[in-house]
Order: structure tokens, then sequence, then C-alpha cells
């Protein structure tokens, strides 16, 4: 497709637009993937110019790139998209349900409620399928509906590398109002995480944080122009002056806010060498691989999901003489 894409669409605005439903199986899909998948010459930077410009639309209305489709909604796309023909990939190759796949699954689960289900995600596993990767808890999802209207859906992630609560929605109804709450911060997340050294007993970062360009990949940084990002923390034990136990709470929502954020003030987390290299890595007994864990999500209506810390946390904190806080331990109370 020509790189001249978004002049020329905007020259022929008075030609036939085109409109796409989002077909069911779509639903939560991020709207340029969505558009990339069905159109596989179309560039990311020509997206989000006719994003920005106007000329996609989203049921009338402007949208962003990581706008997350609902089952039903119409695009609108320019004439220059209108004539050129979609592929036919109507979902994702599905993943045979083994036995094993469906075990795998049952033995993540946390909690379930009216709208919702929890899973303790393993550190290691990924949420959602990339390059290379094609074991991943979306897939697991896919292999285990009968259909595309009675899956699990994804409201919201957590990085490969951590293990912790991951919540997923019944259905469409339910992902929409999760995604929603996510989206505004409306539920509160609590991490667990080993970092090196010994920070204060308590406080509160308030770094923007900025992607980096380049061949970085997905790597985040401190820097003015960035986007703005609050991280709450409160020391739960330590040993020594070598390493400590925190509670993490991100009020915002960037991506490796609390690795970045604890980076940045000296004390990153134990394992997360993209962030901290050799300095994340103390040796001995601890595993190399990153200790940070979501602990506990609080919804809406006050109920509270714990997971259990992943075994590698766990062990380290016994090997260093640590303890993991009381049951029913809360950040609000100290």
């Amino acid at each position: 497709m020509s790189k001249d894409i978004v002049a020329k669409g905007s020259a022929a605005t008075d030609n036939k637009w085109r409109f796409e439903a989002v077909p069911d199986h779509e639903d939560g899909t991020r709207l340029d993937r969505f558009l990339r998948r069905l159109f596989p010459g179309l560039g990311q930077g020509q997206i989000e110019r006719m994003l920005r410009n106007g000329l996609i639309r989203l049921d009338g209305a402007k949208a962003k790139a990581a706008t997350r489709l609902a089952s039903g909604q119409t695009l609108r796309l320019p004439p220059v998209i209108a004539e050129t023909p979609a592929t036919s990939k109507p979902a994702a190759p599905r993943i045979v349900a083994s036995s094993s796949l469906r075990q795998q699954f049952d033995d993540m689960f946390l909690a379930e409620g009216k709208g919702w289900l929890a899973l303790n995600k393993p550190s290691g596993l990924a949420v959602q399928g990339g390059t290379g990767t094609h074991h991943h808890i979306d897939g697991m999802m896919r292999a285990m509906s009968d259909d595309a209207g009675s899956r699990l859906r994804l409201v919201h992630r957590i990085d490969k590398d951590t293990s912790g609560v991951l919540l997923l929605a019944k259905t469409i109804e339910a992902a929409r109002s999760l995604t929603d709450a996510f989206q505004k911060h409306r539920l509160e997340k609590t991490y667990l995480a080993l970092v090196m050294g010994l920070p204060p007993e308590s406080g509160s970062i308030r770094d923007p944080i900025l992607k980096l360009g380049g061949k970085a990949g997905e790597k985040m940084q401190v820097h003015e122009d960035g986007q703005s990002a609050q991280t709450l923390y409160r020391r739960l034990d330590h040993a020594g002056r070598k390493m400590a136990l925190m509670a993490l709470r991100p009020l915002t929502g960037r991506t490796h806010q609390l690795r970045v954020h604890m980076a940045h003030i000296g004390h990153p987390i134990c394992g997360d060498g993209k962030y901290a290299g050799d300095d994340a890595h103390p040796g001995g007994l601890i595993a190399r691989r990153l200790h940070l864990h979501a602990w506990q999500l609080k919804l809406t209506d006050g109920k509270v999901i714990t997971a259990p810390p992943s075994p590698h946390l766990k062990a380290s904190l016994a090997d260093l003489g640590m303890d993991l806080p009381a049951a029913g331990w809360r950040f609000q109370d100290y």
C-alpha cells in the first residue's frame, strides 16, 4: 500500500467510504491490530495519522490506535482503504483444548464473581500472543470456548514476567464495564516487589514516563516529556540494607511503570535486568527472575482478590529471612 495513503484519502473524501462492523471474535481487540490484520499492507504510522486526522472513525467519533473495540461497533474507513481488498482472517488460529491445557487453566483459578473470573498468572506466561509467542492466556481462552459469544475476555494486562492477579470478563457487557473501570483507575492494584537496597519506609514517586524510540523496543524511561505517572510504596520487610520487600500501588497505568520508577530511585526490582542490568541480579540463592507480583486487586464493590506469590518470590524471601504480609493486610492500613 502506498505511503501517501493519508494524502490520497484526504483528497478523496467525496468518494464512497467503507464501513466495517466489529465481529464478536474481535471484541476487546486494539483498533490498530484489527486494521493491520484486515489490511496487511497498512502501516502503523499510516493508521495513527488517519486517526489523528479523523479519516478513520469509530461509531462516528475519533478514536486512538489503542482503543479497545467492542462487538457490533462500526468503523468508517477512508476511500483509499475502501478500494483495498481485505484479507479473510475471521479469527486467530484455534488452539486445541487438550486436557493438559484445561488443567493448566484450572490451576490458575483464584476467584469468581458476577461477570468476572480471576486467575493467578504465573511468571513466564504471556497474556497475549506476539512474535514468537504462541502459548498465551488469550489463546487458551479461545481454545476452551464453544463460540465467540461464550468465551472469557481480557480487560487488562500484566507483563509476561510478572505473576499475579489477572481479571477476565465473562460477557461482553462485563468486559466493557471492567475495561472502563481499569481505564479510569477505579480498581486498586497492589503489587509485591523484592527490590535492591533499602528504600524509605513509605513514599510517592511522581516522575513522568516516556517510551524510548529506535530499536529499544518496548522500553520506557523517566523523562520530562513523558506521561504523568505516580506510584505509592510501603516497605514491608528488609534484609539489612541489602534487599527489601515492598508493597507498590500504581495510581496510573503506564507501561512498566513500577519497574521504571523503582529503578529510577535507585532500588530496582530484583531480576529486572532490562532496567537495571547486572545491578538487579544479586547472585547467591536468588533466582535471576523478575520478583514482581500483582498481589491484590480491589474491585469497585470493595471485594479484594489476593493471589499467593510466585514460587520463586516465596523462595527468595525465605532465603533472606523475610516474611510475607499477614492475611488481610491492606495498603491503606499503613
